[in-house]
């Protein structure tokens, strides 16, 4: 009985479990990148610290040692790599620091030189433990916290819809990866609460060649389409000189004999053509390519001034069109191509027939007015969620079935150290970091 109670309870929690939009992997070949990037970070951030005077007498000697600055660091072993459970470890081995400092010596003995060296560089050691281990604990839990928190959770895509990147469980890692899943929805700003149930195909990530690795599924652009659904985006309408002049002829011609049955009076008034979507558009992905398909209402109507419009037709438009992804920057952008389009009639298979002339005319009008429109929509693109000042570069996208996966190599844009200092705290930056004086000698530890 207890065994069934399990069982149904490790049922129920799967059927509730929400699949993911979008799950990224970040591989081995980006640490050397990252450690790269880090450790001139850290560098930076040691040449910023404020190391105390160091004075006092030991027996005849009195010693005064002021204005120590470092200079420089160098590390001759330094690795980064994941490790299951605790993610990511940063080993330094055999580093050594430059430094300058002002000092101030009084003893009374002779050849004391040895003792005071060592004394003197203990002394140094002991106060930049004390100065240096916070600063690298800053650095890891504070500083590069404040880079993470550049990374978009849920953010407004345009005025309509928004983006939700929540990470749906913790990260797995492994020795050679970091895997991350992300649900990956979109949603109609108007409707923040709103939830698109995931259906599609979980998206897999098999590959390790290229630095990160990035999924989507069908259910991605799905939602971003019912989001724009729900919004009121997925509709056109043209009128008067907004109709292309030869289609408005040729519409004028089709329907003459209607125009002058039912209103004879309005037969010069503008033209009114009207697209709607009727359902939300779908995605499908297979490994040959992705299409999007609509379903779209198409009215004709004159709209004489002041007066009703005088409905002269309604048809409905099937379209599909071929989708090509790309990743440029952090924006994952999309190039539509209308590949099929037809006409019909809702109400007969005869009026159908009559519709076929329009089919060629209707479709130029889409290529030429309405493809400008929605490429360039679609090609500014969403962001992917990665820290400010990272780029993807080198991008090669695979179509599977139910989703898609782009492999990139990372390019950092702008410097940890300029990003940081845009995003962290007021009271995490020092105004006295680099105001001491140069001193008037040098020496080194």
């Amino acid at each position: 009985m207890a065994l069934f109670g399990a069982l149904f309870l490790a049922l129920l929690a799967g059927a509730h479990a929400e699949l993911p939009g979008c799950k990224i992997r970040i591989t081995s070949k980006a640490l050397e990148l990252v450690k790269q990037e880090g450790l001139r970070f850290l560098e930076q951030e040691l040449e910023t610290i404020t190391i105390p005077d160091l004075r006092g007498r030991e027996g005849h000697f009195y010693y005064n040692i002021s204005e120590v600055k470092v200079t420089e660091l160098q590390l001759t072993s330094s690795e980064l790599h994941f490790q299951p459970e605790q993610e990511l470890m940063l080993q330094i081995t055999n580093a050594s620091l430059g430094l300058r400092f002002r000092r101030q010596l009084l003893y009374w003995f002779l050849k004391v030189y040895e003792f005071l060296s060592t004394f003197i560089t203990s002394g140094m050691r002991f106060l930049l433990n004390q100065q240096i281990c916070p600063v690298l604990h800053h650095a890891g839990m504070v500083l590069l916290n404040s880079l993470l928190d550049t990374v978009p959770v849920r953010s407004s895509v345009d005025e309509l819809v928004g983006i939700d990147y929540s990470l749906l469980k913790d990260p797995v890692v492994s020795t050679s990866n970091l895997d991350m899943e992300f649900r990956g929805a979109f949603f109609p700003l108007a409707e923040g609460n709103w939830n698109f149930l995931n259906r599609a195909v979980e998206p897999q990530l098999q590959e390790e060649e290229r630095m990160v690795y990035v999924a989507f599924s069908e259910f991605f652009f799905d939602s971003a389409m019912e989001s724009y659904f729900r919004a009121g985006a997925l509709q056109l309408s043209l009128v008067g000189d907004k109709v292309p002049h030869d289609l408005d002829m040729l519409l004028r011609a089709t329907y003459f004999g209607s125009i002058v049955l039912l209103s004879p009076a309005v037969i010069d008034s503008p033209l009114k053509l009207e697209l709607r979507a009727m359902d939300p558009p779908r995605c499908t992905i297979k490994p040959s390519g992705t299409s999007i398909s609509v379903t779209a209402s198409v009215t004709i109507a004159l709209v004489p001034p002041d007066q009703p419009e005088v409905q002269l037709s309604s048809m409905i438009m099937d379209a599909r069109f071929n989708a090509k992804m790309a990743l440029r920057g952090k924006a994952l952008r999309t190039q539509l191509d209308l590949r099929r389009f037809r006409i019909y009639s809702n109400q007969s298979a005869l009026e159908s027939l009559a519709l076929i002339p329009l089919q060629a005319p209707l479709r130029t009008m889409l290529t030429i007015g309405v493809m400008p429109m929605l490429n360039e929509r679609t090609w500014r693109g969403v962001q992917i969620p990665l820290p400010e000042g990272i780029n993807f570069v080198h991008e090669v996208v695979t179509n599977h079935a139910g989703f898609l996966t782009i492999g990139a190599d990372l390019h950092f844009a702008k410097g940890l150290r300029e990003v940081i200092d845009k995003n962290r705290p007021a009271k995490a930056r020092d105004p006295q970091a680099s105001s001491a004086p140069p001193p008037s000698s040098t020496a080194a530890v």
